[in-house]
């Protein structure tokens, strides 16, 4: 069926590679604006639901948010068995401190997010994502620097959470995927803690960054691993990481994470379980190859820089 006859408002486009585009119709506009940090749309699709786009990139749509959110935080919440104290970098649309605060053991979660603007968007217009977390006691938000924040807060957190935009060269992001960002968040852990970071695409023609992801954080914790999950609206395999100075078990029995699931939770996962936990840490030859091979480490003097910005288009 071609645009005219599915009357898409406008086309918004995501360059994947420089060669490649992923294309979203568009049939509504719900907020947009340039902040002091980026450019943001709230946007109505076509297929997926309500979205966020920042700087042209798709941060995630309602239809299929639960294939980022869900594996960026169970793995690491499971790791550890009982977190009670969870710090989250980022995170603007609410669904990641959702999904924490499915854990009947959290006693706090702290929120870091730059740009008060986007928050308060998200708030108004996706609620299908935050589900009313922001009001959850146990929640606090900080509108700040993730930097200035990790220098000053307490050093016992259980689970931090790096739920950052891409590291774009003009966005907010791209010095919170360095080694001197690493340091700071394990200075701010408890000795048994876990570290979770989005860390980008790991398609074939992408995985570069990714695994560079991975060897920085080597160079700063004993333990990672790195972890997929297919994300249907950013037209690619998506990576995680997991680290900590506790070893990480790869793994898991499936019946002995449902149980601690069934137990520790309050249910309501839609894709993840312990099928989906042992699925996820075993990571694909290619993969494996390129993170081995890896020698490069970000810093601040030399941070990673992802690939291009989104466009709009009728």
């Amino acid at each position: 069926m071609s645009g005219s006859e599915v009357r898409a408002d406008f086309w918004m486009s995501e360059y994947i590679t420089p060669w490649d585009i992923y294309v979203h119709g568009i049939i509504g506009v719900l907020a947009y604006k340039k902040t002091a940090y980026q450019e943001m749309y709230v946007v109505q699709t076509g297929t997926y639901g309500k979205g966020l786009v920042l700087d042209g990139k798709w941060q995630s749509c309602t239809g299929d948010e639960f294939l980022y959110h869900e594996p960026l935080v169970h793995p690491a919440m499971i790791s550890h068995g009982s977190p009670k104290k969870v710090l989250v970098l980022g995170g603007g649309e609410g669904a990641t401190i959702r999904e924490v605060l499915r854990w009947k053991t959290v006693e706090k979660v702290v929120m870091i997010d730059i740009d008060g603007e986007v928050v308060e968007a998200c708030r108004e217009h996706l609620p299908e994502m935050h589900q009313n977390a922001f009001d959850d006691p146990r929640c606090e938000v900080v509108i700040g620097d993730a930097l200035d924040y990790l220098d000053n807060t307490d050093k016992d957190w259980d689970i931090v959470i790096s739920d950052l935009s891409d590291p774009i060269e003009e966005g907010p992001s791209f010095q919170l995927f360095t080694k001197e960002y690493f340091e700071k968040v394990r200075s701010v852990m408890s000795p048994d803690g876990y570290f979770v970071v989005q860390a980008g695409p790991v398609s074939p023609a992408e995985m570069k960054m990714h695994a560079r992801i991975v060897n920085t954080l080597k160079s700063v914790f004993p333990n990672v691993q790195s972890c997929t999950s297919f994300i249907s609206t950013y037209g690619a395999p998506w990576g995680f990481a997991v680290a900590s100075t506790q070893e990480i078990n790869t793994r898991p029995e499936p019946e002995e994470t449902d149980k601690l699931l069934a137990e520790k939770t309050t249910g309501g996962l839609r894709m993840f379980d312990g099928i989906t936990m042992l699925g996820l840490m075993q990571v694909p030859g290619h993969l494996r190859q390129v993170i081995a091979a890896e020698t490069e480490v970000y810093t601040i003097a030399a941070p990673p820089k992802f690939f291009g910005k989104g466009s709009v288009g009728q």
